[in-house]
């Protein structure tokens, strides 16, 4: 069961449910992947609709590496993804905002 107040989100692939997760570690990894100038780049082509399939894909590998998972890119070229692409758009998606927020007080 995913914990989204640990930043993790759940998604089924290869009929198998999944806990992903960015980590410190994993978040370093997608910079390297992306090669993207920020992170804050990444949230803003997202918020903006701007994504690639390609961002999907690597938010994913780093979620589940994250999560504990031992995966590389090519693990997951012919995964199937319950939902499909989109479903797996709306995780990545749900995956990142997750990672930076900031927790309400008490």
């Amino acid at each position: 069961m995913a914990n989204p107040w640990t930043g993790e989100v759940a998604l089924t692939i290869d009929g198998e449910r999944r806990v992903l997760k960015l980590t410190l570690g994993a978040l370093v990894e997608l910079e390297q992947e992306l090669g993207a100038g920020s992170l804050v780049e990444l949230v803003q082509r997202f918020e903006g609709g701007a994504y690639s399939s390609s961002d999907v894909l690597a938010l994913i590998v780093a979620g589940l590496r994250g999560g504990g998972t031992d995966v590389v890119r090519a693990d997951l070229l012919r995964a199937e993804i319950e939902g499909g692409p989109m479903a797996g758009a709306r995780a990545a998606a749900e995956l990142l905002a997750r990672a930076f927020m900031v927790p309400e007080q008490a």
